[in-house]
């Protein structure tokens, strides 16, 4: 049964037709200020940014507002720029849980009161992140907590979704989320609700570099 399911596979494998697919295509239009469209977009979003000049102002910005927001449970997302930071943070007094070490770490990120990601790229035209995930990256992060706290370097930014689809290489992740602001809806009477299937705030972290 085994030699006959093999011989279906190999012959099936073989017939596979690789598609032809079209060039990616790159939006014509520009922007100037990259930063300042993108903060502009994001603003009007409800979301916030905050403009850093390196790693320990970065550090520095993020703990104060964890400060002022009472702040105490972190999770975080295991990337390299989130780790660096991390390390001041817990210097600072904050609690941060990465993937991996806790047992359900599902709770954990409902428990916490922040979650702190990197973002892959920033979209200019509608102040939109994009965040990866993977081993170590989870979209829990960046859904659960109350606040959602992403770090961004300038260098990131590109004009518009598909620019950066088709500028972009290598395969693509098993899941990528694209953020435009706080969670909010206004299925309800038509009145704006924010935080009601996420979190209530959005902040940025932008590295101008």
């Amino acid at each position: 049964m085994n030699s006959d399911r093999e011989q279906i596979l190999n012959r099936l494998s073989r017939r596979a037709i690789v598609p032809d697919l079209p060039a990616g295509w790159s939006s014509r239009r520009r922007f100037e200020d990259l930063a300042g469209r993108f903060e502009h977009a994001l603003q009007a979003a409800r979301g916030e940014v905050y403009r850093v000049g390196s790693l320990e102002q970065a550090a520095g910005k993020i703990a104060s507002i964890f400060e002022q927001a009472g702040v105490e449970r972190v999770v975080c997302n295991r990337e390299p720029v989130v780790v660096e930071i991390g390390v001041s943070l817990v210097r600072s007094g904050f609690e941060l849980t990465f993937p991996g070490e806790a047992v359900d770490f599902r709770s954990a990120c409902a428990g916490a009161q922040a979650g702190l990601t990197a973002a892959v790229a920033g979209l200019v035209e509608t102040g939109t992140l994009v965040l990866h995930g993977g081993p170590g990256c989870s979209r829990l992060v960046s859904l659960l907590p109350a606040i959602h706290i992403a770090v961004l370097a300038s260098s990131q930014f590109t004009g518009d979704l598909f620019t950066w689809t088709s500028r972009r290489a290598g395969k693509m992740p098993a899941a990528t989320t694209l953020i435009s602001g706080p969670s909010k809806t206004a299925d309800i009477e038509q009145t704006m609700t924010i935080g009601m299937h996420g979190p209530k705030r959005l902040i940025v972290i932008l590295i101008e570099e």
